[in-house]
């Protein structure tokens, strides 16, 4: 069917808004573009190639999502998909973020909260393979999921609800307990309000940090390959010292607000979400913009912090059955606000760790996650692989293998090693049945690579053979943690 053909597509599940055949132009090739829109307010786009690949490529969002199709950077993503020959396929999920910001969106609306939970994604791949069929006339050979942070948790979400979707599903960073994520953010900027903390006290912090942990994995080189093995203690390992007495020592509120940030969301007495592990603090050691992984998720200079931001409109609009946009972080119980939260549980947290479905449709997944993620507590990747590997048992590793990054920010940028084809292991992973044994990523700052190291699937770490290059991977192997 011709591109102008589609244009023609209004049925009872979805209407196309337009269907354009666009000519080459930079780095977008020949292709036809079609938007349009799923009841009620879900917009879709799929973009199909003249030089298709036989792939759809469905690329996630991040944060509340809304971003609309038209946006320049979805269509610079969309355009470079197009041009490695892949049918690229997005969707806002059902709002604008212009009109409604944030959570606002979830504002009296069940509807808009389902289609941002799950409903979004699964009806524009149906729509867009019903479209690629149309189109080239032929089915596609393989589709993918490919997404960081809300698109990380969408791709898990996938794997879990609609096991026959994606061939492959590439998952950054997912915020899979979205809400325990918003519980701890509440519970950071309760924590940090009024302490008095800010980030020259947490280079202080990190310096503490690195001195006394660095080492254990057998190199001092400014990363922590595996931060539960440091055992630090903030009340142990800072000085304390009166308000102002000194630049490098801390209050008994400073310590207190530590204790709380590491140690995790207590409710009832119990840890209910996992604290922030050690390591983010420091600042990147090169490059022009000097920031530790605090700086804006944690603590903020002016106004509150994107946790407390993301937290809050996800308590006034998402939480509970009853929205209260007047709610704040500091109306919130963690006694007795989190057992009134099991309607939003059910429908966007992607906490099930059951994924015999997907492995039984021959689904590959690889999932990876920054140790130093300040934004998304990386202890959801180990803890939801450890529980997926607790249902499927040694076969896991066959069909899903998770990829722990030491000193990266989230999804990208930090201390260590942040660029990697991971799509590309996954791509070999699915087609020609090679699992990713290692994967080799690399530091690049203005240009120029300042390092690279083998990322391992856990719980296999880098080792670093104690005689070669520390900037290069050939001095790591992937193995068992010492």
């Amino acid at each position: 069917m011709p591109c102008s053909a589609l244009g023609e597509r209004t049925v009872h599940e979805y209407t196309v808004l337009s269907a354009a055949a666009l000519d080459a132009s930079g780095v977008a090739p020949k292709r036809c573009r079609v938007l349009g829109l799923l009841p009620p307010e879900i917009l879709f786009e799929v973009v199909m190639p003249d030089d298709w690949n036989g792939r759809i490529l469905m690329q996630g969002n991040g944060g509340y999502a809304g971003t609309s199709p038209d946006a320049p950077q979805r269509v610079a993503r969309s355009s470079r998909a197009a041009a490695d020959g892949y049918v690229a396929v997005y969707t806002n999920t059902g709002h604008d973020r212009t009109a409604e910001p944030l959570a606002t969106f979830a504002l009296n609306s069940r509807q808009k909260e389902v289609d941002y939970s799950f409903r979004a994604v699964r009806l524009t791949l149906q729509t867009a393979k019903q479209l690629v069929e149309l189109y080239y006339g032929q089915p596609p050979n393989y589709t993918y999921w490919q997404g960081c942070s809300t698109g990380g948790r969408q791709g898990l979400m996938a794997a879990q609800r609609f096991p026959k979707d994606f061939d492959g599903i590439l998952v950054g960073a997912p915020v899979l307990d979205f809400t325990g994520t918003q519980i701890w953010g509440a519970w950071n900027a309760r924590a940090l309000a009024g302490a008095g903390l800010d980030l020259d006290n947490i280079q202080v912090v990190a310096r503490a940090v690195y001195e006394k942990c660095d080492a254990l994995d057998g190199l001092r080189d400014g990363l922590l390959e595996d931060p539960r093995k440091c055992d630090f203690e903030p009340g142990a390992d800072l000085q304390r010292c009166m308000a102002g007495a000194a630049p490098d020592c801390f209050t008994e509120a400073q310590i207190d607000a530590l204790g709380k940030v590491y140690g995790g969301v207590v409710s009832g007495g119990d840890v209910i979400f996992p604290g922030l592990p050690v390591g983010s603090e420091a600042a990147p050691r090169s490059g022009r913009r000097v920031a530790s992984g605090w700086n804006g998720w944690l603590l903020s200079g002016e106004g509150p912090s994107r946790q407390e931001i993301f937290a809050e409109t996800f308590l006034r609009y998402l939480a509970f059955d009853r929205d209260d946009p007047e709610f704040s972080v500091e109306d919130f119980d963690f006694d007795r606000d989190p057992s009134r939260m099991r309607f939003i549980r059910s429908i966007l947290d992607a906490t099930d760790p059951d994924l015999s479905r997907f492995r039984d449709a021959g689904g590959k997944m690889l999932m990876y996650f920054g140790w130093a993620d300040t934004a998304l507590n990386p202890m959801m990747g180990v803890d939801y692989y450890e529980a997926a590997r607790g249902v499927t048992g040694e076969s896991t590793g066959e069909f899903f293998r998770l990829f722990m990054v030491p000193g990266m920010f989230h999804c990208s940028g930090g201390l260590g090693v942040f660029g990697a084809d991971y799509f590309g292991a996954l791509l070999d992973w699915v087609e020609r049945d090679i699992a990713p044994e290692r994967i080799e990523a690399s530091r690049v700052v203005e240009g120029r690579t300042e390092m690279t190291r083998p990322l391992c699937p856990y719980p296999q770490v880098a080792v670093y053979d104690g005689q070669g290059d520390p900037a290069s991977s050939r001095s790591f192997a992937c193995s068992d943690p010492p």
